[in-house]
């Protein structure tokens, strides 16, 4: 197995033939839709269905072209036909956002919609987001401008947020005298020599002096067009534009976030508790923030990797075991860690085929497997979401990690319920490693970003400005549980999310997820196997819906600080339980 995942079922090459005739395609299905508005003979009735049918061919061709040009950039970053044609795409979906902004307008102005959806059973399937549309008409560019203001994203913010990948896909690091990737580098941070954490960690630092200055510029490039672009949209914020997009209220971020804080100090006790039993005294220091500890440390290969998460998730769902064989069998899942290759891991669904391709940096720690997992988990939203239309799929951020933060539990749980004792104090600490991530970190990225958006209102900010914020955000967040002369200047460099243009607080969405996630699966331990089919209706309503109304189907309060507090005391539990036995 040469780990690498399959993209033939898109196209064979940039050189096929169905790859170049879809490409020279793409223009004329965005002109369908501009002649269907244009298009006088028209009643709405007409004009609106044929809207619907035309956006999902053209939805369906933009995701194959989409997906095999930036599936290849993601683990070939110096492919320079990939690079090409995704110049080419990128420009080609700006005219494609463009007639969407003009049937969003559309939309906004016919009187009789409510009519018109109860009389059509091609508008009833997307009736929401028809609805959706009609709201969001208040919130489009004024048509003289957008046009320039998508065409100079081009060389804005999509530029510096592809910049960014490629600093970072071609960034090597210089370990015990070799020239590694970055996201090998990176995953020694769970090796079980101290030694090796630590020089990786130094060497890693050390590393980002070659790249901080250009990064830097990306970073405040991607963030001030975010103000413009909420500026232009009409919205009082970054973080209120961001919002409106999740269909999330403010409630709901502020219940969960007052939550979040309450439990800090839980985390800090669980840090501390672990720094002790790695010998040190000062707090854990950011190094050893993913070590293994206990004596039951041991590492996977693929093989029994794949063969724990069919075990484990199978346990819940017999067809998700089968679900994973498939993905491995059908070489879905890019593994190992190479040059050119971005670093983190990420699912990406293919809704027209029904395939969804993962991307991880696999080496055999249990914190991979559970990469795995989690994404997995994507794959399997995705799949539950077969043979909606294209707008029904359209996940909102917080929901979106509800499936993979499910599978990491629920691979947790049952791994933790057979484990021999010895292995209970390594397979806790791995749990609370990943929780401590999308709490704790969350909440210090949450900071962060909201500290650089908030200071580009008046100037960029430099590299030791950008590094002083991290630091203080971590401060803020993980406390006396690090040891405040060894943490990571540097997170804002290396995490991916920071840098997406159009997608800003890339971060909180985790939290939630983490904390809905386990709110599900206590529903599932309450309930057992009869919750199966509840758990895939929620999955596949999660984009058919404000989020509130999403958990309130399985009887969740997202608005309710107490169901917030209740994920947390699982997590809580967790730490209590760790800190016992390290007290053994």
């Amino acid at each position: 197995m040469d780990g690498k995942w399959d993209l033939s079922f898109l196209y064979t090459s940039f050189e096929d033939e169905a790859f170049l005739r879809d490409m020279a395609a793409l223009p004329g299905a965005i002109r369908t839709q501009r002649d269907i508005l244009e298009d006088k003979s028209l009643d709405d009735l007409a004009r609106l269905e044929k809207l619907v049918q035309a956006g999902e061919s053209l939805s369906a061709l933009a995701d194959r072209l989409g997906s095999f040009i930036f599936l290849t950039q993601a683990v070939d970053a110096e492919n320079e036909r990939a690079n090409l044609y995704g110049d080419k795409f990128s420009l080609l979906m700006n005219d494609a956002r463009l007639v969407d902004s003009d049937i969003t307008r559309y939309v906004g102005s016919v009187a009789n919609l409510e009519e018109l959806i109860t009389t059509s059973g091609v508008l009833q399937p997307v009736a929401f987001f028809l609805r959706e549309m009609a709201d969001n008409c208040r919130h489009t560019i004024a048509p003289e401008l957008e046009p320039w203001m998508l065409e100079m994203s081009l060389s804005g913010g999509h530029a510096f947020s592809q910049l960014r990948d490629k600093l970072d896909s071609t960034h090597t690091v210089e370990y015990r005298g070799q020239s590694l990737p970055l996201p090998a580098v990176r995953g020694m941070a769970y090796d079980p020599d101290a030694s090796v954490r630590k020089d990786a960690y130094e060497a890693e630092l050390a590393s980002y002096r070659k790249i901080e200055l250009p990064m830097s510029y990306c970073l405040n490039s991607v963030k001030q067009e975010a103000r413009t672009l909420a500026k232009a949209k009409h919205f009082d914020s970054v973080l209120d534009m961001t919002l409106h997009d999740s269909r999330m209220d403010r409630a709901t971020l502020d219940a969960m976030l007052g939550a979040m804080q309450e439990y800090l100090p839980h985390f800090r006790r669980y840090l501390r508790a672990k720094a002790r039993l790695l010998g040190h005294e000062n707090g854990l220091p950011f190094y050893d923030l993913f070590a293994p500890v206990g004596k039951a440390v041991r590492t996977y290969t693929i093989d029994e990797a794949k063969a724990k998460l069919m075990e484990e998730l199978g346990k819940f769902n017999p067809e998700m075991a089968v679900f994973v064989g498939h993905a491995f069998a059908n070489r879905w899942i890019d593994l190992y860690p190479r040059e050119g290759k971005t670093g983190g891991a990420f699912c990406s669904g293919v809704h027209y085929a029904d395939r969804s391709l993962v991307m991880t940096n696999f080496q055999g720690s249990f914190s991979d497997v559970s990469t795995i997992a989690h994404e997995l988990g994507h794959a399997w939203h995705n799949r539950c979401m077969a043979g909606l239309p294209y707008l029904a799929t359209d996940t909102p951020m917080p929901l979106a990690e509800t499936a993979s933060i499910f599978n990491e539990t629920i691979l947790a749980h049952q791994v933790l319920k057979t484990a021999a004792p010895e292995e209970q104090l390594t397979l806790l600490d791995a749990t609370l490693t990943e929780s401590t991530q999308t709490i704790v970190d969350i909440l210090s990225r949450y900071l962060f970003e909201t500290e650089v958006i908030d200071t580009r209102a008046d100037h960029a900010m430099t590299v030791d400005e950008l590094k002083d914020a991290m630091l203080r955000a971590q401060d803020a967040t993980y406390g006396d549980g690090l040891d405040p002369e060894k943490r990571h200047p540097y997170m804002w460099a290396c995490k991916s999310h920071y840098y997406s243009s159009g997608l800003n607080f890339y971060n909180f969405p985790y939290a939630f997820g983490e904390l809905f996630g386990k709110g599900v699966f206590a529903l599932y331990l309450k309930e057992g196997s009869a919750f199966v089919p509840a758990y895939n209706r929620l999955l596949r309503s999660c984009g058919s819906a404000p989020v509130a109304e999403v958990a309130a189907s399985v009887g969740i309060d997202v608005r309710n600080r107490d169901f917030w507090r209740a994920s947390l005391e699982v997590i809580k539990d967790e730490i209590d339980r760790f800190c016992a036995l390290c007290e053994r």
